[in-house]
């Protein structure tokens, strides 16, 4: 006879989101197995099984909103003595054990069929450890279930270096497995070169200190460009734009669409200035595949913004550029603006771009070596533009400057290309008609 399972007592909480289906039907259980994995603005909790048994039919799905009573699942609860046997039906017994075993065995004999021997199990992969012991701290904060984590500790996996794919950022075992099959692909400690570990110091014995920890996001980001800078072989091309005639018709749009709450500003003539010399140099928008042996050539455009929040750098990417006007870039980048300030960024904001843009020039600097973003290929760095006296054949003038920094990945792109690349690009931005080329 099939018994019903509802959701017990689980507080004040109501219509919370399921968001983990943690069994299927067929599935033997075990009582307090879990069963579900709920989810308020709280709170992530696992719904255990109240008792042993076979699940009949699961009558939630990933999304449903639930409450305590709402049903759960149809269970056909386990006979006499079955508990002990679903609790080691993964260890086979022993062949001798197995033929000797009645078909309800005492007590003393049914502990005996659980603790035999299983057969070796096959051997298993050897999993290095990742960067070292788990920052409890970090783990703790995670949004990830208890299943989840108790999963990561038994790989060693810091919870805190995961990215999350789940709904609102929630880290799911696929994301823990993928964590360990990137960290297997990579190689070895120092990138290969040997590289001793940093030594552990005591700060605290030269004067005061304090510890605060790094936000996910930094410690995602400092993951995520110490891969790119020991993986990619970098080279940075330096070059200038004379971006005065650029600036004076830019001035002239920004008190237009001021009293529209438009603001136009440089980044929106570089982003489309950069889709010009994308398509006029077509490697620089593609990736490598993992193998290293082909080059992915792209035939959109999307433009990933480096912009700096309090919780550190994200990179949202704005899509289609070449597809849209000065004005509606203008305002997609207030509005990414906007919601990376305030931490509304889904992940799918942040992916799929072709090549990114990080200008300091807001902040100052006269140069910087930006970092590849992987999988793009190349990055443009922007710092601070400035008058400077330029000959015209005749006399000197002056006319404002833009420093332009490109990276790129020396695999795919060669120094000709790059500083071809650079060149255009400056030309582009030197006269803004080319745009319409």
């Amino acid at each position: 006879m099939s018994k019903e399972i509802h959701v017990p007592d689980i507080g004040d909480f109501d219509s919370v989101e399921v968001i983990e289906v943690l069994v299927a039907p067929g599935d033997t259980i075990a009582a307090e197995d879990s069963l579900i994995s709920v989810e308020s603005d709280k709170a992530t909790m696992e719904i255990p099984a109240p008792e042993a048994g076979v699940v009949q039919e699961v009558k939630v799905a990933v999304g449903d909103k639930v409450s305590e009573g709402s049903l759960i699942l149809l269970l056909e609860p386990a006979a006499e003595g079955a508990v002990a046997e679903a609790a080691g039906e993964d260890a086979e017994p022993a062949p001798a054990a197995a033929e000797q075993a009645p078909a309800a065995p005492a007590p003393a004999e049914s502990a005996r069929i659980e603790t035999a021997p299983a057969p070796a199990p096959a051997p298993r992969a050897h999993v290095p450890p990742t960067e070292g012991k788990i920052d409890e701290a970090g783990f703790s904060r995670a949004h990830a279930s208890p299943a989840v984590r108790k999963f990561a500790r038994e790989l060693g996996v810091d919870l805190g270096r995961v990215e999350g794919s789940g709904s609102k950022g929630r880290i799911l075992k696929e994301d823990v497995k993928g964590f360990v099959k990137r960290a297997l692909s990579q190689p070895a400690a120092g990138g290969g070169l040997g590289v001793a570990p940093m030594p552990e110091i005591d700060f605290g014995q030269w004067g005061e200190v304090e510890t605060k920890p790094l936000s996910k996001i930094n410690k995602l980001t400092g993951q995520f460009l110490h891969r790119n800078w020991v993986t990619i072989p970098h080279v940075t091309q330096f070059d200038e734009a004379d971006i005065t005639d650029l600036e004076t018709f830019r001035k002239s749009m920004a008190a237009e669409y001021k009293e529209k709450g438009i603001r136009i500003t440089p980044l929106v003539f570089l982003m489309k200035a950069l889709v010009s010399a994308m398509k006029e140099f077509p490697r620089f928008n593609a990736s490598l595949d993992p193998a290293g042996e082909n080059l992915i050539l792209k035939h959109y455009y999307n433009i990933g913004i480096a912009v700096d929040t309090p919780d550190g750098l994200v990179v949202p990417v704005v899509r289609e550029v070449d597809r849209k006007s000065l004005v509606e870039l203008a305002v997609e980048l207030g509005e990414i603006s906007a919601k990376a300030r305030d931490k509304k960024l889904k992940p799918s904001d942040m992916q799929g771009g072709c090549m990114t843009i990080s200008s300091l020039g807001g902040i100052g600097g006269t140069a910087f070596t930006p970092i590849v973003n992987a999988p793009e290929v190349a990055i443009l760095g922007v710092s601070r533009s400035k008058m400077q006296p330029v000959w015209n054949g005749e006399t000197f003038e002056p006319r404002l400057i833009l420093p332009l920094a490109l990276s790129y990945d020396h695999r795919v792109i060669d120094g000709a290309d790059g500083a071809r690349f650079t060149a255009f690009l400056s030309r582009v931005l030197s006269d803004t008609r080319r745009l319409l080329l």
